[in-house]
């Protein structure tokens, strides 16, 4: 049975919608099986026979009632007992989709992609608030950062929430606040390098080693601060893959990078 998926997308309403070009039509009794690909559980959902015709078919799957986890779950079809991975020939990946689907307000994130090999998966993430990264630069001695807020369920229009950026440093207790711009689901925020610096002198002593700073957003209607990172793009592992120019300031490197999580950190010193 030869079946290739043209088309996969998980909607807003967290249903996994496939277009198959077929051979010929699912038989009945045909299931979609997805399997964890670290401890191997299994859902499988019966898919029946979908239409008529042999070229092309189409399915829906919901994926709420499937207590599916977080981690990744390759996909495949069985039918009669024998099982093979369902082959994908779409991307899966769409910008605008991902922000359109965290305006929502989720606990857990789903997302269809093709592996490396060319295969149909889904990616499934705990999804808390959280202030989604989208640029960052360094510009008039200051340090500046946009991007959206996801997962909040605040609504993507022109009304503004009063907001505050704060940058924490854990082994000394050090914090730099700043005035942040929130309109919808869009924010704004910068903060003085100068004052970083100035803050925890200790930070930015070569002897004492890097000082790791923590951002977060504080936003008007949400109930606790957000972390800001980069997660609704294709790239994994931005600590080793994405790397940004360092600023000084009175001969004290700061630079952004992320951590193993992507989380977005302040690195000044070291």
């Amino acid at each position: 049975m030869g079946v290739v998926v043209t088309d996969a997308e998980v909607t807003l309403a967290d249903v996994l919608s496939l277009r198959l070009a077929i051979d010929e039509p699912l038989e009945d009794g045909t299931e979609l099986v997805l399997r964890n690909r670290t401890t191997g559980v299994e859902r499988d959902v019966r898919l029946g026979t979908p239409g008529a015709r042999s070229r092309e078919a189409t399915l829906a799957v919901s994926l709420a009632p499937l207590d599916l986890s977080a981690g990744r779950w390759d996909a495949y079809l069985r039918r009669d007992g024998k099982r093979s991975r369902l082959r994908s020939v779409d991307p899966g990946f769409s910008l605008d989709h991902l922000d359109a689907y965290a305006l929502c307000k989720r606990t857990l994130a789903y997302r269809s992609y093709r592996t490396r090999n060319g295969f149909l998966a889904l990616k499934i993430s705990d999804a808390e608030p959280a202030a989604e990264v989208r640029a960052i630069w360094f510009r008039e001695g200051r340090f500046e950062v946009m991007g959206l807020l996801a997962y909040t369920g605040l609504e993507d229009d022109d009304s503004r929430h009063e907001a505050t950026l704060t940058l924490d440093r854990r082994q000394t207790s050090a914090r730099v606040t700043a005035t942040a711009f929130v309109q919808g689901v869009r924010f704004h925020a910068a903060f003085s390098l100068v004052d970083v610096v100035a803050a925890d002198p200790a930070s930015s002593d070569a002897s004492a080693g890097s000082g790791s700073w923590e951002p977060a957003l504080q936003v008007e209607g949400v109930p606790a601060p957000l972390k800001l990172g980069a997660w609704l793009d294709d790239v994994d592992g931005k600590r080793r893959r994405l790397h940004y120019p360092s600023a000084k300031v009175d001969g004290v490197p700061i630079r952004p990078c992320y951590t193993a999580d992507d989380e977005l950190r302040i690195e000044v010193g070291g």
